[in-house]
């Protein structure tokens, strides 16, 4: 119920004020978010690649429904990864993008032309795209982009979420070869109708979809901080013979940086999921619904500034 509460909140602009006011709000900010600028995110960038890290790069935004903040979204993408570039980390460096920062809820076809602009740039310095996934209403039009955009762009990433009851199924039709699919537990509220509604359920179906994902013929991302879930993918991936090349690790930026170093130690490829902007808003409120003992130090520091 904490969880289901806190992401209601992340979208009253009265919760919203007052959490983006509170002091409280720039450390764990700082914790979780490379900082506002590109010139940040290039720099934390090349800081974790130095650790023997790879990672992926969001721009935060989301919600867009103007076009011209869909164009400089898509803009503020393809300077981002000029960026890499010039910075000599691209590759290890790719980019995720939600599709509704570059459109999706204005047109789906505008945001489908935006995120081929991404790719296209990608692409152009050696990198590739994953597609973020967001609520279940935006599943099948996020995986109809995928597909549009996988016919030129091979590599383009997608992400499923286990707290959908589709995702398995899901798994099962992108577990073919050189598909990439990264595997979270989802982060949205969801109705129960579509939705697993227990962390126990949640587990239980993200392993089965790491078993349809690690048994195919694709490119499993696993991203979990969960040390049972982790554990179990090494285990799977010896199962099934995966060579350290063949998947990889997930977590986010800030998120048990010791355990991400030592997967990368141990052979395995770990991607750092790193975000970057002034939009922070909505991303603390879902690291906050998936770590909810960081919400008494949210509520102790908004009652001492009243």
């Amino acid at each position: 119920m904490l969880r289901t509460a806190i992401l209601a909140a992340a979208g009253h602009p009265t919760v919203e004020r007052l959490v983006t006011t509170a002091s409280v709000a720039q450390n764990l900010v700082a914790r979780y978010v490379a900082g506002d600028q590109v010139e940040d995110a290039v720099r934390v960038t090349r800081d974790l690649i130095a650790d023997g890290l790879t990672v992926t790069l969001d721009r935060l935004g989301e919600d867009t429904t103007d076009e011209a903040a869909a164009a400089a979204t898509t803009a503020g993408y393809t300077g981002l990864l000029e960026a890499l570039a010039a910075a000599g980390v691209a590759p290890p460096a790719e980019v995720s993008v939600k599709l509704s920062a570059v459109g999706q809820r204005l047109d789906p076809k505008l945001a489908t032309e935006n995120a081929r602009k991404i790719c296209q740039a990608a692409a152009a310095i050696g990198t590739t795209v994953t597609l973020d996934m967001e609520d279940h209403t935006t599943t099948d039009l996020t995986l109809d982009t995928l597909t549009a955009l996988r016919a030129d762009y091979p590599q383009t990433g997608a992400v499923l979420q286990a707290y959908l009851r589709r995702t398995e199924t899901d798994c099962r039709d992108l577990a073919v070869a050189g598909s990439r699919v990264r595997l979270c537990k989802g982060a949205y509220a969801e109705p129960e109708s579509v939705g697993f509604e227990t962390a126990l359920d949640v587990d239980r179906s993200y392993v089965r979809c790491l078993n349809v994902l690690m048994a195919g013929d694709g490119y499993p991302m696993l991203a979990t901080h969960d040390p049972r879930l982790i554990a179990i993918g090494e285990e799977r991936a010896r199962w099934y013979d995966r060579t350290p090349d063949s998947f990889e690790f997930q977590m986010l930026h800030g998120v048990r940086p010791d355990e991400q170093r030592r997967l990368a130690r141990e052979g395995y490829t770990v991607r750092i999921y790193l975000p970057f902007g002034p939009d922070w808003y909505p991303y603390l409120m879902r690291r906050l619904a998936e770590r909810p003992a960081y919400v008494a130090l949210f509520a102790r520091s908004l009652v001492s500034s009243r």
